[in-house]
């Protein structure tokens, strides 16, 4: 039988970078004790009054077909929303997906194909290569160096530029380094986009994570308003994964050719889910605050209790829920010291590789644990380093 190109394109970009994520619950399911710091799952629920909401909802009968673009109030506290970042956004800016990933996709659909380049920076969160080569258009690497604080630099930007870009796929704050682009960065990345005609999607779905420094997007960027597209949800500012509510908003013209292509994947929303998304846009929710009180005083735990360690180089986050930990002075990849960590210390973390070239020597770690969990994990990553330091180890 005979299958779509699309199959090849994404044969390898499913699982196999969650490889030892899938292991570690394996092994978990046999009856191993695993401290899982692999993916990015607030450990927070989402508040209660999101949950009376979509029953409320539901037992209101808001259940039925919605429209492509969304429900009138979830669009409308869209609209608000934005429009305090920018005056001229109204409802024809806005288009509303199932989930960021939802989004992320039908956007790459309706900029780019077969034969045009999506820039993006490297590291890269798992998922963006699928939804570029879906498309049939090919990624184009940006190195982020870690001397720069994995902050994309414009001057590699533009060595990176190539005739067939026709994309730039952003993601500030970053996932998985916790970067924070600057005003000042956004602007400089910013001409770069205007020289070579560059559409702008910017992954902003961390935005209320930030642990330290200012959130600053294209989107708010008016010389940059006709080529941005922000997509982003409440996955992570409510903890409401599950939910799978997001938005894309852009410029008016390409939300309104976007529309149809949106309609074909899905026709909308569901009504109760978008009553409950308007509810978290429109009252103060106290769930991001307590996550970044959380988040930051993790990711200041490991760092102290690393920070000593031989081989071994924490890199505090700027914003998210994860930290990059440098393992290179141990002599071992992040996927080598990823395995070793997890079939001899039962410690389950997520190899740097799995996001690109440029994380080949970092582990990322979860920081939505409990600190008696961190502590644990600290000192079996301890262990392990000084294992692989000692005279025996470096013989063998």
């Amino acid at each position: 039988m005979r299958y779509s190109s699309i199959t090849d394109r994404l044969a390898d970009l499913g699982s196999e970078k969650w490889a030892l994520h899938i292991h570690a619950r394996q092994m978990q399911a046999s009856g191993t004790e695993i401290i899982q710091l692999t993916i990015g799952e607030p450990d927070m629920p989402p508040d209660a009054s999101l949950l009376a909401e979509a029953q409320r909802a539901m037992n209101a009968g808001r259940y039925r077909y919605s429209n492509g673009r969304g429900e009138p109030s979830v669009v409308s506290a869209l609209t608000a929303r934005y429009a305090r970042r920018r005056p001229d956004v109204t409802a024809e800016n806005v288009l509303c997906f199932p989930g960021t990933q939802t989004a992320l996709f039908a956007v790459m659909l309706g900029l780019v194909e077969a034969g045009d380049g999506v820039l993006v920076g490297d590291p890269l969160y798992a998922t963006y290569d699928g939804v570029i080569q879906s498309t049939g258009a090919h990624r184009v690497t940006v190195p982020l160096k870690p001397e720069h604080g994995f902050h994309m630099q414009a001057a590699d930007l533009e060595k990176a530029v190539t005739p067939a870009c026709r994309v730039l796929l952003l993601n500030t704050p970053h996932n998985p380094t916790g970067a924070v682009l600057t005003v000042e960065e956004i602007a400089a990345i910013g001409d770069v986009c205007r020289r070579h005609d560059l559409w702008i999607v910017c992954d902003e779905v961390y935005e209320e994570l930030i642990l330290s420094g200012t959130f600053a997007s294209p989107f708010d960027n008016p010389d940059l308003a006709e080529r941005t597209i922000v997509v982003s949800s409440i996955s992570k500012s409510h903890a409401a994964p599950g939910f799978r509510s997001g938005w894309a908003i852009g410029p008016a013209d390409f939300a309104n050719r976007l529309l149809p292509v949106s309609e074909t994947m899905l026709f909308g929303v569901q009504p109760f889910i978008a009553d409950m998304t308007a509810y978290a846009l429109t009252h103060e929710i106290g769930t991001a605050a307590a996550m970044r009180t959380a988040y930051k005083a993790r990711a200041d735990r490991i760092v102290q209790g690393l920070q000593n360690v031989p081989g071994i180089v924490p890199l505090p986050p700027e914003a998210g829920m994860f930290i990059l930990v440098d393992v290179a002075g141990t002599g071992l990849t992040g996927d080598a010291f990823a395995w070793r960590l997890l079939e001899e210390e039962h410690v389950a973390v997520m190899p740097g590789a799995s996001f690109g070239k440029e994380a080949t020597y970092f582990i990322r770690v979860s920081l939505t644990v409990p600190d008696t969990a961190i502590d644990k994990a600290c000192g079996r990553i301890t262990r392990l380093a000084i294992r692989l330091l000692s005279p025996r180890e470096r013989r063998a």
